[in-house]
């Protein structure tokens, strides 16, 4: 399926900015070489690029199909899992985005909200991205019928255009390449 071979690729770089917060994190755990002005930018990110075009397409195509598609799979409760997790990096992002504010406004021990929130994110973002590549989307892949890939397919087709057309997968990944570089971080 392409549009389960573009979340993969998708994936890849949720896990490259999750190296990057990692970095920041550390660089702020130790009080040196970071920029408190960059965690919006990951922030920004993660809302848009993470959680609204590629949770998006996971929440409001995919994982949407899958339930309605294969009863088996929506009694075990699989992909209610799957939203739960989505709805926890959400509640990460809040509470880092007050950590760094309060941090901004002189609240030093705010770095411990930043710090908490942002690796508590990277945790389960790497392992919830390990259970999406290696069993949810293959469970997709081998168990759909091929009309209804081909309609994941073109919906999540039609989300991956319009991005492309006002710019998010170019906006988010330049972000991210200039983090990587800040940080130092490799692939």
């Amino acid at each position: 399926m392409e549009s389960i071979r573009i979340m993969v690729e998708e994936h890849s770089n949720v896990l490259r900015m999750l190296k990057v917060i990692r970095k920041i994190c550390y660089k702020l755990l130790i009080n040196e070489g970071y920029d408190i002005d960059d965690f919006p930018k990951i922030i920004d990110f993660v809302r848009t690029y993470t959680d609204k075009h590629h949770h998006g397409k996971e929440e409001d195509i995919l994982f949407k199909t899958m339930e309605q598609e294969l009863e088996r799979l929506a009694k075990a409760g699989a992909i209610t899992g799957m939203l739960i997790e989505h709805d926890n990096s959400r509640l990460y992002m809040t509470n880092l985005e007050k950590g760094v504010d309060s941090f901004k406004e002189g609240n030093d021990q705010a770095r411990l909200d930043i710090i908490a929130n942002s690796i508590c994110y990277a945790d389960l973002l790497d392992r919830h991205i390990e259970k999406e590549n290696n069993i949810m989307y293959k469970f997709a892949e081998k168990m759909l019928s091929d009309s209804i890939k081909e309609f994941i397919d073109e919906e999540s087709n039609k989300i991956d255009e319009e991005a492309t057309k006002i710019g998010t997968q170019e906006k988010y990944l330049n972000i991210l390449s200039q983090l990587e570089r800040k940080y130092e971080v490799i692939n």
